[in-house]
């Protein structure tokens, strides 16, 4: 059992208190997750720039991983413009022109005890074990500000509590596009061999890893985010509900038997969903909401200029 949300404000601007929304919603789901919590956060948008953020622990393994990823970089000819240790991450802002799959790619062996988490123009993932609560405190997450962003609260079922195994999962080797799933997909080694057999990679043995990448292929092959999660729901087996977002959109997609919970609520300003009312509630104290479920087989998209 897992507990997903997230929260779009669709007049695109960056300057909503996103991390506090999520941050409330995902601390009245923790029941559904108590090992670990992860953020995908969407902000300002770097045009020309990658934001890269790397788990690499901390004392001396950090400062040698720290070190080999600033040596990879410079080999790919990324120019580091800032970076930052925050946690156990190290946090680089680059600029970079070439082949983005091979360089994220690359960048995933960069240092032996490194894992990239997130690489993205305005995508910023973090994730730790512990709380909500637990992971604002090591990262900030209540100063972020954004556009939109994902949630996760995660109760280990099939892997390790480690940083790594935590939600969200972005989309190895496509730019911005993260996920949260609550569920199984049964046929999971039979679609990341179809997968590997075009030469992606994972990182993982977690299902929604493999979701992620799903996604991010259909649409780098021209497919609207709209169109691949519909085809999802057709190509995944198993019962899931999961949440995905890109730089300008955010999605949901719920198996054709939805027994995993989802519940939304929507206005004129912003779309939130969360596995259950309570999470909403924490965003609207004392007001009745109107509230729906998506049915079996569902699938919506919102975007910034809706």
């Amino acid at each position: 059992m897992c507990g997903i949300a997230g929260i779009m404000f669709k007049n695109g601007r960056t300057d909503h208190e996103t991390g506090v929304a999520l941050i409330d919603m995902l601390d009245g789901c923790q029941h559904r997750g108590p090992d670990s919590t992860g953020f995908a956060l969407y902000g300002e948008e770097h045009r020309n720039e990658l934001k890269l953020r790397f788990l690499v622990g901390e004392g001396a393994e950090a400062n040698e991983s720290e070190a080999l990823i600033k040596t990879a970089l410079e080999a790919h000819d990324a120019e580091i413009v800032e970076d930052k240790r925050v946690g156990n991450t190290y946090q680089a802002v680059v600029t970079f022109d070439g082949d983005l799959r091979s360089f994220a790619y690359a960048m995933e062996h960069a240092a032996p005890d490194a894992k990239v988490i997130s690489i993205g123009q305005s995508l910023d993932i973090v994730k730790d074990v512990g709380s909500a609560h637990d992971v604002d405190d090591r990262f900030n997450v209540h100063k972020f500000k954004g556009s939109h962003g994902l949630g996760h609260v995660r109760l280990a079922t099939e892997s390790d509590v480690r940083p790594e195994s935590a939600h969200p999962f972005w989309a190895t080797g496509f730019s911005d596009v993260a996920i949260v799933h609550n569920g199984q997909i049964t046929n999971y080694w039979k679609m990341r061999r179809r997968l590997e057999q075009r030469d992606f990679e994972f990182r993982t043995d977690n299902d929604s890893e493999l979701v992620a990448v799903y996604l991010a292929d259909k649409m780098a092959h021209g497919a609207p985010l709209r169109e691949a999660l519909k085809s999802s729901i057709e190509d995944l087996d198993g019962t899931f509900s999961f949440l995905a977002s890109t730089k300008d959109e955010i999605g949901y997609a719920k198996d054709n038997l939805a027994a995993k919970p989802m519940v939304m609520y929507e206005n004129d300003d912003l779309i939130v969903i969360a596995s259950e009312e309570v999470s909403l509630n924490r965003l609207f104290p004392g007001q009745a909401l109107n509230t729906k479920e998506p049915p079996p087989g569902s699938y919506d998209t919102w975007s910034k200029s809706t």
